[in-house]
């Protein structure tokens, strides 16, 4: 691995950048890094100005650019059993140790680096660097920057994302839609709960018609081999409902999410509970017409589907290994949002694994580190003169 890299990742992984924390010291450094080599970088505060994206280009401005993407924030340390400093970069044994090492300031810093050589070469296209924050929440923070530029007069070329794959070629991830709902019912006394409507009771018979939607879609819906499970999924993560065992409960709320294949329409899935939690309230009804099941959503974002054929992803795979294969992976990313909102193929390619994301103890191979390098370096040298 190169000093340079080293160096850069090194002082990444001492920003806490934890996705309630700001990422303002972290972007300012990068910012500061870039300018040395007179790379301007935009940057775009969220409504708070504690948080921001960036966006630096490097290379003639009248073409498309391949476009680096990844995420600053990381999620928390808090209540994990680390071993090792969380924000200190710690080598032992061929892995460097931290809190993002893996997810994803690894390639981030390979991204800086590779800017930084770029500035110093004629380029037939440009290179471009996007850093955002709240990714790890939902994918939130990169949609002001996606505003921004939606508006400029040239769309990437391509989009990079660096989310760990081991290097692989991952063209597609399903999309995912997060809901709560909410089960109202009516209070009463316990000794007279068949005279009132029980919101728990309700928000079983809702739980119990999403078992049955996830039923149908494994068996009935669209189908994709290429992923771990080969189907649209629907999960139930959180439920509160109740005050005291003696009080027939007004409210219990929950939270479920849908993970979809692109084949499978979010909104459809929607509409067809909403009229599933409508009957279920009908019975209700007959009980108290104060019963309900309100459905909102909190969040969502695109699945990804890049075809293998188009221009950019042949381009890349000129110069890959020849080990390099294409995969889709099981987790969301911002590809979705960058190949919706931009029109731009997007391949999510970066150093690591995933299954070292999230974890006390999170790290990342020095050995996929310097493939990474090799990787971004087969890239540049593509788009010098």
């Amino acid at each position: 691995m190169k000093p340079r890299v080293r160096e850069i990742f090194n002082r990444l992984l001492a920003f806490d950048t934890v996705s309630s924390q700001s990422n303002m010291a972290l972007i300012e450094y990068v910012r500061d890094l870039l300018a040395v080599k007179g790379i301007d970088a935009l940057i775009v505060k969220d409504e708070t100005g504690l948080k921001a994206n960036l966006f630096a280009s490097t290379g003639p401005k009248d073409q498309p650019g391949i476009l680096l993407s990844g995420h600053t924030d990381v999620v928390p340390v808090a209540g994990q059993a680390w071993t090792m400093p969380a924000f200190q970069a710690t080598e032992r044994d061929g892995r460097i140790y931290g809190r993002g090492s893996c997810d994803m300031k690894g390639f981030i810093a390979l991204a800086i680096d590779c800017m930084l050589d770029a500035a110093d070469q004629n380029l037939t296209r440009p290179l471009q660097l996007a850093l955002s924050h709240d990714e790890e929440i939902g994918c939130v923070g990169v949609r002001r920057l996606l505003d921004v530029l939606h508006l400029a007069p040239q769309r990437p070329f391509l989009c990079i994302v660096g989310e760990p794959t081991n290097m692989q070629f991952a063209l597609g991830h399903k999309g995912k839609s997060s809901f709560r709902t909410f089960c109202r019912g009516q209070e009463a006394h316990s000794s007279l709960a068949p005279l009132a409507v029980n919101a728990i009771h309700l928000a079983s018979d809702f739980i119990a018609s999403l078992r049955l939607s996830q039923k149908q879609l494994q068996q009935h819906g669209a189908q994709d081999a290429d992923y771990d499970i080969p189907y649209s999924t629907v999960h139930v993560g959180r439920i509160d409902g109740g005050k005291a065992l003696n009080i027939v409960p007004n409210l219990c709320t929950l939270d479920f999410e849908l993970r979809n294949l692109n084949a499978d329409d979010p909104e459809l899935f929607l509409d067809q509970l909403r009229e599933q939690a409508e009957a279920i309230v009908h019975e209700a009804r007959k009980v108290s017409a104060v019963a309900a099941i309100e459905i909102e959503t909190l969040n969502e974002y695109p699945g990804l589907d890049t075809h293998p054929s188009v221009e950019a992803v042949r381009l890349l795979q000129a110069f890959a290994p020849a080990e390099t294969s294409r995969v889709k992976v099981s987790y969301g990313t911002e590809g979705g949002l960058f190949a919706q909102r931009l029109n731009v193929p997007v391949v999510v390619c970066g150093p690591g694994s995933i299954e070292q994301a999230h974890k006390p103890d999170e790290f990342i191979e020095v050995s996929q580190m310097i493939a990474g390098e090799k990787f971004l370096g087969g890239l540049l040298g593509s788009l010098m003169r």
